[in-house]
């Protein structure tokens, strides 16, 4: 889906036809829309078991409330999405799609799913059922990615230290066993990597930086572009004191307990961790793919009751309505509108006027205020005369 699509999903009565048929009403609002600004398809959106009038009013705004959180959620599965593809465009342009097909396609083809969300049971029960859903599909994508984080985060530390410089990889494969004075209650050897190019003062310092520096006791056991590792003996009691003048020297002692079998250990643990981190991150890219479309397949339902209950408020009952997909680009949107309100302005009465050269004008700020505390401002604070709401699938 292009980044610059937007969608209005708007409801008109049947009326602006003058036979009431709902087809001749797509018709006339295809004309309205023209296709110089949009296409526009059919919404079918089926009736609900609806309450009072004071249910209605709160359950309008109880669902826009709703479409925010979904609206919020798609977007926060189709961020995952992006991390854990790592930014390809392209494939998590492919991972999003709603029940096997791309969002655009689901949307121009659009018929409520009666199974999932039962049109049969009153409205409040079916705001309900999205609600609980949305909020599962939060939680379930939260926890994995959790997962699949935190074992990621396990496989680049051990990674690190296998391809570290030699302040921070693994000894395992540098160091000799025979190096390391094992078993002495006197003796210990003590492993410090000495940036390459103050190795003179280390060789020149180190055996007087504390008491009971073995002399000459330091071997280069490695070195790399950066650093040249060491090995030094010292007595026991005075170690602590070595390991503390060394870092204040710029030298970086290695905390290294040699370990029989170790260098295999490590190796296997690189192995499982890899194992696991490949495990898990197939796992979120399933999750993500199916929530992502799940989430706006609850979106999409979400919005059409935010039609239907307006609608309702709007038009009244008998009810006898027509909904229209109107695709169109952010740009076009704007003036999409102008031409609908040009055509339809009729239905809001004393909310909408004409200048002088005819063109379309809204009534002042207090007829505003008096349609926003009804509940009747679109989503961007602005009044229509009929049944709209302006939305974009990223």
């Amino acid at each position: 889906m292009s980044k610059n699509t937007k969608f209005l999903l708007v409801s008109l009565p049947a009326s602006i036809s003058p036979t009431n048929d709902h087809d001749e009403a797509l018709t006339a609002l295809r004309s309205a829309v023209t296709t110089d600004y949009g296409s526009v398809f059919p919404f079918p959106i089926p009736e609900f078991k609806i309450g009072t009038l004071d249910a209605l009013v709160q359950q309008a705004d109880e669902l826009a409330k709703l479409e925010t959180a979904c609206e919020g959620v798609v977007g926060k599965v189709g961020d995952s999405l992006k991390t854990i593809l790592e930014g390809d465009e392209e494939k998590v342009s492919q991972s999003k799609t709603v029940n096997d097909k791309p969002a655009e396609q689901y949307l121009k083809s659009f018929h409520w799913n009666k199974v999932k969300y039962r049109a049969d049971k009153p409205l409040g029960e079916v705001i309900s059922t999205l609600q609980k859903e949305i909020t599962s599909i939060d939680n379930q994508v939260k926890d994995k990615y959790n997962s699949y984080n935190q074992v990621k985060t396990n496989l680049t530390a051990l990674q690190r230290r296998q391809t570290g410089n030699l302040t921070t990889k693994s000894l395992a494969n540098i160091v000799s066993p025979d190096l390391i004075i094992r078993d002495s209650d006197y003796l210990e050897t003590h492993l410090i990597a000495v940036p390459r190019t103050i190795t003179k003062d280390f060789l020149r310092t180190y055996e007087t930086l504390t008491p009971m520096v073995v002399p000459r006791s330091a071997v280069q056991v490695a070195a790399d572009e950066e650093f040249t590792l060491y090995a030094v003996t010292t007595f026991k009691k005075h170690s602590q004191d070595f390991i503390h003048k060394c870092r204040e020297s710029k030298w970086t002692p290695r905390d290294y307990k040699y370990k029989e079998g170790g260098k295999e250990e490590e190796s296997r643990e690189l192995d499982k961790v890899g194992k696991e981190e490949k495990k898990v991150w197939e796992q979120a890219l399933r999750l993500g793919r199916t929530a992502w479309g799940e989430s706006v397949m609850a979106w999409v339902h979400v919005l059409a009751l935010r039609v239907f209950v307006e609608t309702v408020l709007r038009y009244g009952l008998p009810l006898n309505f027509v909904c229209g997909l109107v695709r169109t680009t952010g740009k076009l949107a704007k003036k999409a509108r102008g031409s609908l309100d040009v055509s339809y302005s009729y239905l809001g009465g004393n909310a909408f006027g004409r200048d002088k050269k005819g063109r379309v004008t809204k009534d002042d700020s207090s007829t505003s205020a008096d349609m926003q505390a009804a509940g009747h401002m679109g989503d961007g604070g602005d009044y229509s005369a009929y049944v709209c709401y302006e939305f974009e699938i990223r």
